[in-house]
């Protein structure tokens, strides 16, 4: 990578951006928030989830469009990527330096955003994970570690706050991103052509699909329900499929462009201290706490230690447990509550829940590796691990309560467990690089963090794998249940093919859980709110595993430790 960076780009590398004397190290954290509020957006990709799952439909799904579960994994695809290339691009970053690394990113991020949108356009999902997941995966990952070891060296008197302030704006950026997605998708949609209510098109079912009789033959439609038509100003009815447009491949061509231009802006700010640089009449204290090592551990050495492993464990656990809710929270706050409040659970509140868990996601980040700074890292995870494995817990018993007593408090409730969660999930990326040079010591801390996160990629394909899949068991056997209860002659009536092409039905999309409330007898209730309790039942128990983990920390052995004295090994800056 380093002979990439020569030549042309030579400009761009440490040794151009030492910071001359009396330089403000203030303006370096705002170059590093715009860039993390740029890739930050990751985090509202849940806002892609409806107009991706229907962009030939539109209205709603038709049998050709993406399924939900192929949809989340673009997201964890990115996550995965981020993990790979932060840990390969460790070293570089220490040779290249941050600008040079910050470039690279927003090619790759407004770039993958660019492809995404080509995929989208040719209904052509791989293109979307090429793009999306894949280049731009590698420019968040680029974009992530740039700022991490520089405000580490520019704030050696504040480590905690540095690291938070690293990290809070990539907590942030969907803060911005899910609401400016929002009015994006809205600017650019456009209604499919609607050909009348449900009982005046002649429909016929062929294969699970459903064609309307028109006079220029038969053509694939979906029948949107009264609240489906409405977000586009319709009326329940039958819609042609391929007619509309859902404003997906506009806004992400939009965003591509409009990031690249804010990273390379905010990347062309970054200067790095010069060599033996400190802040002035500041000296280093001496730690009495045990957990907090005076050595260094070189960064291949660390990767022997059980410590590094024990944090890889609990980094995993802690993400894999938030990622799977951060992916579908605006699925999962509709499915949830939508049913059995409509009222207060409209489409913008759902949207807002989304901006919310930015919000603590944000402000997790940096409260809790504040407050790292005076209880201690090992204390801090123990407060995640814990407070976390009961709120996880709390989830099933609100939205079993709901379904039989659609009543505000257990909104409410809801609402402020999962808050709660996103700001430890937040604030145990923004405590960890702090926890490793504690263990490891400063010399290698950017390297090691790079490599740690790759249990953050682990637990980008664990998250979203685990809640899809426990989801969708959950959606198989609601749909079984309903059906049973169900007069087959009413399912005919309903769908227009008898209960023995139940699969058929199913998988073509013409048969949902909501569809059969429709026609199910009265007083059954609605199982769509319990589709996620087998999820929060795991993602407690992996917390238990991690306090374990945690709970074993110890300091890192002698024989670990590198001999060389810290200054002598660091990079000239």
């Amino acid at each position: 990578m380093s002979n990439a960076s020569g030549g042309a780009m030579a400009f761009l590398r440490k040794e151009h951006i030492v910071a001359e004397p009396g330089y403000n190290r203030w303006r370096v954290p705002p170059a590093s928030i715009a860039i993390h509020l740029c890739i930050g957006s990751v985090y509202a990709w849940s806002v892609f989830n409806p107009p991706l799952t229907r962009e030939l439909g539109v209205v709603a799904s038709s049998a050709e469009d993406w399924s939900l579960s192929s949809v989340v994994w673009i997201f964890s695809v990115a996550i995965v990527f981020l993990g790979l290339s932060a840990a390969f691009a460790g070293k570089w970053l220490e040779d290249v330096g941050p600008r040079m690394v910050g470039v690279v990113a927003a090619f790759l991020w407004g770039g993958g955003f660019i492809i995404g949108s080509f995929g989208i356009s040719s209904h052509q999902l791989w293109l979307i994970y090429l793009g999306y997941g894949v280049l731009g995966g590698c420019g968040l990952g680029l974009g992530y570690v740039s700022p991490v070891s520089t405000l580490i060296r520019w704030f050696p008197d504040r480590r905690g706050m540095a690291t938070g302030m690293a990290i809070m704006g990539f907590g942030g950026g969907a803060m911005i991103a899910a609401p400016v997605k929002g009015w994006l998708l809205s600017a650019f949609q456009k209604a499919p052509d609607y050909l009348g209510a449900e009982g005046t098109v002649n429909t016929v079912v062929e294969g699970g699909r459903v064609f309307a009789e028109t006079a220029a033959g038969k053509i694939e439609v979906v029948i949107a329900s009264a609240a489906q038509a409405a977000g586009f100003g319709g009326e329940a009815g039958v819609y042609a499929v391929g007619s509309g447009n859902t404003g997906a491949a506009q806004t992400f061509m939009v965003l591509g462009v409009v990031y690249f231009i804010v990273m390379i802006l905010a990347a062309f700010q970054y200067r790095v201290p010069a060599k033996d640089w400190k802040p002035a009449g500041w000296a280093p204290k001496p730690v009495a706490s045990g957990m907090v090592s005076q050595n260094n551990v070189h960064i291949d050495q660390a990767l022997k230690t059980p410590q590094f492993w024990q944090l890889w464990i609990m980094l995993c656990f802690n993400v894999t447990a938030g990622i799977g809710v951060i992916g579908v929270a605006k699925t999962m706050m509709s499915e949830i509550f939508g049913t059995g409040m409509p009222l207060v659970v409209t489409a913008a509140f759902a949207s807002t829940y989304v901006l919310m868990i930015s919000v603590f996601n944000m402000v997790g980040r940096f409260f809790w590796a504040s407050t790292s700074d005076f209880i201690g890292r090992k204390a801090t995870y123990m407060c995640f691990f814990v407070l976390g494995t009961v709120l996880y817990l709390s989830i099933p018993y609100f939205a079993s309560a709901v379904a039989t007593n659609p009543a505000t408090i257990y909104l409410i409730g809801f609402y402020a467990a999962t808050m709660i969660i996103f700001s430890m999930y937040g604030g145990g990326f923004a405590t960890v690089p702090a926890y490793l040079a504690d263990m490891f010591g400063t010399m290698h801390v950017g390297g090691i963090h790079g490599r740690l996160l790759t249990a953050w990629s682990t637990a980008g394909v664990l998250g979203p794998l685990a809640i899809t899949s426990l989801r969708q068991m959950s959606v198989t056997n609601a749909i079984g249940d309903l059906s049973a209860k169900i007069d087959p002659a009413v399912f005919a009536e309903k769908f227009g093919a008898p209960i023995g092409q139940l699969e058929q039905l199913v998988a073509a999309k013409t048969v949902t859980i909501a569809k059969l409330m429709e026609i199910a007898p009265e007083g059954t209730i609605d199982p769509t709110p319990s589709l996620y309790n087998t999820t929060m039942y795991c993602m407690a128990a992996l917390l238990v595993v991690a306090f374990f983990a945690n709970l074993f920390m110890r300091p890192v052995k002698e024989h670990h430790h590198h001999n060389e004295p810290e200054l002598s090994a660091v990079p000239v800056e």
